[in-house]
């Protein structure tokens, strides 16, 4: 475990994939099955989870995003969900009129969905949820708005007691086991000859993925260099090292100094630099909202799943409330989001760990595309708020640092209120 911390989660799962892939090509299947039963299990207890996480995460953020930081965290809050949702929205179109032609080349539509191929373990343990995925965003909802509009107690505490220990679930016990987990499944696609097609049809997405990011920077910055009467190209290619620190990184919140510093050479003020920088580095995921939306997408029509217009519209908005309550750790945006991936689209676990590994590849990009983001929610906060702002930063310094550095001394912080 302290291996993995010292090198990141990515180097680990592309390494679960190489190795994956290449066992599987000599690995006789009697050995093979040892994996596969791990993967069974795992992803069982995934599901039991999934509901956990759910309410562990959307509770506090929604109970948060209503207490005393005021109106400008709301506002702030819901820029950057406009921002997510722009994101996702943009994605889907692309990707419905791109795809039938990008994946039908070369016969990838074709391809089976890799339940129908894949091979089983020797058992599997069925580890049932407390309750479902709806049930779990129901609660999570009813309860977050009621303690928003609850003076701080109890039942508050609890809720942010619970939000570190899901936390703790997912960075030391889920995260951990991820690389073999992935390991387990790419070996089986391999065992039942599935890999080739299916690795041609995401390296195909990954391109589009990398393209609709610069896409997605370029609207946000045109947009906020008009509203905050600035140079849009100018102020992007300002942020710019906020996006290469995110590369290297992975990480929103490691990024935080560099993407203050950009930001107050694009001319926000220090008040409002200090308030939106790091509160959006948490609430903030419009490239990994894209991430997830275009490969659920390829998911989607390669196994010519059943997923309506409709369906996808409402997905998008709930992975956008979603993001908001990711927590920033190594896959905690995929995590948050596997509960309505299966839920809302009809996701199977082949096709959950599918999106687990290829998110988590291309995690330093989406993080790089959210950071950068941040600078423009930045000039249009400084836009409709400048000065008014800096009564609030001590507020959402406790929000923030909850969420992203230090949740036990915020707690403590809490209780004492």
């Amino acid at each position: 475990m302290n291996a993995l911390k010292r090198a990141g989660i990515l180097p680990w799962v592309l390494g679960a994939i190489v190795l994956g892939v290449t066992f599987g090509l000599f690995l006789p299947l009697p050995v093979a099955r040892v994996f596969f039963t791990f993967s069974d299990i795992f992803a069982q207890f995934l599901n039991f989870a999934i509901p956990l996480i759910i309410v562990g995460l959307v509770v506090p953020a929604i109970a948060d995003l209503g207490k005393g930081a005021g109106k400008w965290l709301t506002v702030t809050a819901a820029i950057a969900y406009g921002s997510t949702l722009f994101a996702g929205f943009l994605t889907y179109a692309v990707c419905a009129a791109v795809y039938p032609s990008l994946l039908s080349t070369g016969g990838l539509a074709a391809v089976e969905d890799p339940s129908d191929t894949a091979y089983s373990g020797y058992f599997t343990i069925e580890i049932p949820p407390a309750f479902g995925v709806m049930t779990a965003l129901v609660i999570a909802f009813v309860l977050g708005i009621g303690l928003s509009l609850a003076p701080r107690g109890v039942l508050r505490k609890g809720f942010l007691e619970f939000r570190v220990i899901v936390t703790g679930l997912i960075s030391k016990v889920i995260v951990p086991l991820l690389p073999l987990h992935i390991f387990g499944i790419f070996l089986n696609l391999t065992e039942a000859g599935a890999v080739a097609s299916i690795i041609r049809v995401l390296l195909r997405v990954v391109v589009l993925v990398l393209l609709l990011e610069v896409v997605i920077l370029l609207a946000q910055f045109c947009l906020a260099g008009g509203i905050a009467k600035k140079n849009p190209l100018k102020a992007l290619v300002t942020m710019l090292p906020a996006y290469f620190t995110a590369l290297g990184t992975s990480s929103s919140a490691a990024t935080i100094p560099v993407t203050l510093r950009q930001t107050r050479k694009n001319g926000v003020s220090q008040p409002v630099a200090n308030f939106t920088v790091p509160l959006c580095a948490t609430i903030h995921l419009a490239g990994s909202t894209s991430k997830i939306a275009a490969f659920a997408l390829a998911i989607i029509s390669v196994n010519h799943l059943p997923v309506s217009t409709g369906q996808m519209v409402g997905f998008i908005f709930m992975l956008g409330v979603t993001m908001i309550a990711a927590p920033g750790v190594p896959g905690g945006a995929i995590m948050a989001a596997t509960g309505i991936l299966a839920s809302m689209l009809g996701f199977n676990d082949a096709n959950v760990g599918l999106m687990i590994a290829t998110y988590v590849a291309l995690d330093s990009f989406g993080t790089a595309t959210n950071v950068t983001g941040d600078g423009a929610i930045a000039l249009i906060v400084e836009r409709l708020a400048g000065p008014r702002i800096g009564e609030v930063n001590e507020n959402v310094k406790g929000f923030d640092g909850h969420r992203t550095f230090d949740p036990e001394a915020y707690l403590d912080e809490v209780s004492k209120a």
